[in-house]
């Protein structure tokens, strides 16, 4: 019969130490220490889903699984860990094979208050799961899944309002009465033969490294005569008839402590005293170093179990022990907010992206940089939808309309309660949009209509004016880039002014009803040092010549090496300034009518054209580039960074193309950045109220009448014409 089997050591175990007992007649009370409980990040993550997603108001008990592992450091115990997978659908299948987690089933009530948390009956509880390892142990449910002795229980109560979560662990351990006591517990290097450690050793290897027996906590172990070790379930027990060999009982041990057992063994005490009626008991507490079979961390014991009275009727209510001391809290504001959680999967998509297609994309230059959208129409709102899929997060929005009933359907930003009452004001109606999109976006609206040339300003709000002016070169001189997103071409020249005055980033996106530009500005002219600027200025007084600063400019601008020739702007192509082209228009001609997918293509383009320009070494003095020869290229992974792109939807086709400032540009060029900067916002409302004032300063005048005076009359028959061809 088991009760009659016995185990010797190899040598006589020495007395327990006089410091472990109360007298020298007594026998020391075996002490246990008790779980140490963790639950991760991950844990609180999915029940967090969980909760809204799933459970809603329901407070039902949740099967929950644990892991832990043998004790691996002499100095730190291992806890049993809650993580991500303790709430899967079936937990044991992320387990199987895996050695270094052991499963233990457990049981969370999550109350839906903080009241309900501390109103729960935590000793009800704790008798219901110690009742269940008590019929486990009863039924031999426990012989064949061995884990339901180590049950443990979890209350909680997650405010997902202020991502904290409050919890309480038990361990349900049942109470012997009278306690069991310590005969003798030392290092298990001490108390096997060389033959038996070895062989010891090698059978518990097998056993962590096996499949089918990695995550089995509970065993017993067999050392046959000849110093022979295997390790049997404990399901083995019956079938085993071995009188005369060493018999121990074998558990995964969580304490790191030299002369303690850890808290499993309560449980496996009462198992093996009620299930097998053994009173003498022989156990070896497992633990392990660097993933192998440790005997001088480990220990051998040897404990009297008396079986309680009150154990023998199959009606009994064990008393149990178990509670932590105190309940925790744990505090996942700064994780898992929302907000924080939004900017975490936004930034998911380019940190992928750097993996392997783009490992040089700087998502910190994107983060960082400050755009100013001037314009909040269709083609505004598809930029700033576009520049946070890249990850700029700082975002400011012009305009001075207000949302019409015709907006929503085209400009993305818009919904139908934008129109109602009038309209909302479209760069305040547009930054809420963005931030109901995306919280974590910096967006500021800006209502501002921009002066512009050819339209004159009556000499009553010449001061209004001027501050609007004012305002508006103060917003691009604390931006980064500026998009010119404006419905008219004379809207986009002061804009353009300011930022040749400020060489800030500028791209212009226009649209045609089937045909679009994108294109970025270059750099302005090089400023001009004070000490040559103030010679200039006083030759410029005395000779009555208005283009010294110009021509002085000039030849800095266009023969610095470093930057190359500038690039050309918007205007540098016209050759008459920029009107009025907005009075006198038909319905359609007011309105911007282009092919709904144009204002897409084109927004797209100009954002990607801006995190071409913020990845390339020269930034703003990056040359035009019209060859696709780099395409591909390791160290131009973007590919090339154009000058300008025009498209047409009905040819589907699409060119990059290359343009120098000129030195007659009306908004650009030496003389009108130069004149600016010397007269400031004079300057500014001339041009506005006299827009001839632009082209006599740039020389288009001139140009025009040289062209107008150059006339040929074809019809008449000049017989000396040809004489010299």
């Amino acid at each position: 019969m088991a009760e009659n089997r016995t185990w010797t050591v190899s040598s006589p175990p020495p007395p327990p130490p006089s410091s472990s007992s109360d007298s020298s007649s007594e026998r020391q009370i075996l002490r246990f220490i008790p779980f140490q409980s963790s639950a991760d990040e991950g844990f609180w993550r999915r029940l967090s889903s969980l909760k809204l997603d799933t459970l809603g108001l329901d407070q039902s008990p949740i099967p929950i699984t644990g892991f832990y592992a043998p004790c691996s450091h002499p100095q730190v115990p291992n806890p049993l860990k809650l993580m991500a997978e303790s709430l899967p659908d079936d937990p044991l299948q992320l387990v199987i094979g895996n050695r270094n987690k052991c499963p233990v089933p457990g049981t969370l009530y999550n109350t839906n208050t903080l009241e309900s948390f501390r109103a729960l009956d935590k000793d009800a509880l704790l008798k219901m799961e110690a009742r269940k390892i008590f019929d486990d142990i009863i039924s031999g449910k426990a012989d064949e899944d061995c884990a339901v002795l180590s049950r443990f229980l979890l209350i909680s109560f997650a405010d997902l309002k202020k991502w904290t979560f409050r919890h309480w662990f038990a361990f349900p351990a049942l109470s012997l009465e009278p306690p069991a006591t310590l005969v003798n517990i030392q290092p298990a290097s001490k108390v096997f033969s060389s033959e038996e450690a070895k062989s010891l050793s090698r059978a518990c290897n097998e056993w962590r490294n096996s499949n089918m027996t990695a995550g089995v906590p509970f065993f017993f172990i067999v050392i046959a005569s000849n110093a022979q070790v295997t390790i049997r379930p404990l399901k083995d027990w019956e079938a085993f008839h071995g009188d005369g060999e060493k018999l121990l009982f074998g558990f995964y041990d969580p304490c790191n402590l030299p002369s303690n057992p850890g808290w499993p063994l309560r449980n496996f005490l009462a198992f093996i005293c009620l299930r097998w009626k053994i009173e003498n008991i022989q156990f070896l507490c497992y633990r392990e170093r660097r993933g192998l079979a440790d005997l001088e961390l480990s220990l051998v014991g040897e404990a009297v179990v008396l079986l309680p009275q009150d154990w023998r009727s199959p009606c009994c209510v064990p008393k149990a022990v178990g509670w932590e001391l105190k309940p925790k809290l744990m505090n996942l504001a700064a994780s898992m907010d929302p907000k924080r959680l939004a900017v975490s999967a936004a930034d998911l998509n380019l940190k992928l992206m750097r993996w392997r297609t783009l490992p040089s994309l700087d998502i910190n230059i994107l983060s960082s940089v400050k755009c100013l959208l001037l314009g909040a129409g269709t083609l505004g709102c598809q930029v700033a939808r576009m520049l946070m899929a890249w990850g700029i997060r700082r975002i400011t929005l012009l305009d001075s309309g207000r949302v019409a009933m015709s907006n929503p359907v085209r400009q993305s930003l818009y919904t139908f309660e934008d129109c109602l009452d009038g309209g909302e004001l479209k760069a305040v109606a547009a930054a809420k949009s963005l931030k109901r999109i995306f919280p974590a976006v910096e967006a500021e609206s800006i209502n501002l209509a921009i002066p512009m040339p050819g339209h004159p300003v009556p000499a009553q709000e010449a001061d209004n004016v001027l501050k609007d002016c004012e305002l508006l070169q103060s917003l691009i001189a604390s931006h980064d880039v500026v998009f010119l997103l404006t419905d008219t071409r004379e809207s986009r020249w002061l804009p353009t002014l300011i930022c040749a005055n400020e060489s800030k980033v500028a791209i212009t996106a226009a649209l045609g009803f089937d045909s679009y530009l994108v294109m970025r500005h270059g750099s302005g002219p090089r400023p001009v040092s004070s000490d040559m600027l103030d010679a200039t200025c006083n030759a410029s007084d005395k000779t009555g010549d208005v283009n010294a600063i110009a021509t002085q400019m000039h030849k800095l601008s266009t023969k610095n090496e470093d930057r190359g020739q500038r690039l050309g702007c918007y205007f540098c192509n016209d050759v008459v300034a920029p009107i009025d082209s907005t009075s006198n228009r038909t319905l359609d001609q007011q309105c911007t009518v282009t092919r709904p997918g144009l204002a897409p293509i084109a927004s797209s383009l100009a954002v990607e054209l801006l995190v071409g320009i913020l990845h390339h070494p020269k930034r703003i003095n990056a040359p035009g580039e019209i060859s696709s020869s780099i395409v591909g290229s390791s160290d131009r992974p973007l590919g090339i960074l154009p000058h300008q792109i025009r498209g047409s939807l009905p040819q589907f086709s699409q060119l990059t193309l290359l343009g120098y400032s000129s030195k007659s540009c009306t908004a650009c060029s030496d003389a009108v950045v130069s004149e600016f900067r010397r007269k400031g916002m004079e300057f500014v409302l001339q041009a506005i109220n006299q827009p001839s004032y632009l082209e006599d300063l740039t020389g288009l005048t001139e140009l025009m009448e040289s062209v107008n005076s150059f006339r040929v009359d074809w019809d008449e028959d000049d017989s000396d014409a040809n004489v010299d061809d």
